[in-house]
Order: C-alpha cells, then sequence, then structure tokens
C-alpha cells in the first residue's frame, strides 16, 4: 500500500474505505446477501463495470474481502466479506442508523429504530450469518429511489 497521509486512525480507513462505492458493496454483501460481479451491477446503485471492478480489486487488496471460486461453476468468481471485512458491521449498522433518521431513505424509520434499539443483536446476527455463509439478507430492499 502507497504511504499514508497520517497515522490517523480515521485518515487511514477513509483511505481504504473513504469512496461511496466500497461502503456500498461492504453493504451488499454484509446485508443484503449479494456475491457475485452481476448481483453488484445490478444492485440498482448503478455503479459502472469499470468502476466496480476497480473497487472489488482495491477491497481485496486491503483483505476486506476475498474472492473464492464458484462451488458449481469454478469460471465463476464469489466475493465473501474477511474477518477484517465482517468487522465493519457496527459502522454499517451506525451509518444506517445515521442516514435513516436524518436524511430521506428508502427505509422505514420504524425498522431503523428497532435496529438502533437492538445494534448488539444486529451486530452478532450480521456475525452469524456471515459465518454460516447464510445469504439471507439481512434488511429488506431498499424502496426504487430511495437509495440507503
Amino acid at each position: 500500500m502507497s504511504k499514508r497521509r497520517s497515522g490517523c486512525p480515521v485518515s487511514v480507513s477513509l483511505e481504504v474505505l473513504g469512496d461511496r462505492w466500497s461502503l456500498l458493496v461492504v453493504r451488499d454483501l454484509m446485508v443484503r446477501g449479494l456475491r457475485t460481479f452481476k448481483d453488484f451491477q445490478e444492485s440498482g446503485e448503478g455503479i459502472a463495470t469499470n468502476v466496480l471492478a476497480d473497487r472489488l480489486q482495491r477491497l481485496e487488496a486491503a483483505e476486506i474481502i476475498a474472492a473464492e471460486a464458484d462451488e458449481t461453476d469454478g469460471r465463476r468468481v464469489n466475493y465473501r466479506l474477511t474477518e477484517k471485512g465482517i468487522d465493519l458491521a457496527p459502522v454499517l449498522l451506525e451509518l444506517l442508523i445515521w442516514g435513516a433518521r436524518h436524511e430521506e431513505t428508502g427505509v422505514s424509520c420504524a425498522a431503523i429504530e428497532e435496529m438502533a434499539i437492538n445494534r448488539d443483536a444486529v451486530i452478532a446476527e450480521a456475525r452469524r450469518r456471515w459465518r454460516a455463509r447464510d445469504l439471507t439478507p439481512l434488511i429488506p430492499k431498499f424502496e426504487e429511489g430511495g437509495g440507503s
């Protein structure tokens, strides 16, 4: 990795995750059950294929995700969060709660408040699903035009 701007943990974290697309890929892996390039491309966020390929490569280089050959078709690649990647669960949950509280989004306020009240349980469930390789979405699909 290139020389760091500073030793500040926030600065270092932003060097790895500071663009919009990286966190959305992590979100999709963590809470939406997406796994493939095609899944991410069709997620509704409108990411260009070249940008998606670059972000997947960067996240893999940063050891936040790992690429694995599909068990049924070795030509197909599935992406999975690493331990380092699943450790972002509290960060993503707080961004989800903050965004829903302070901006207009496609997620119901009641659902977000329930998650806010039960933060530890939500994070534990995200980790359980990661360990079990359970692709069941943790949160419902966002309303069209609402984003996340």
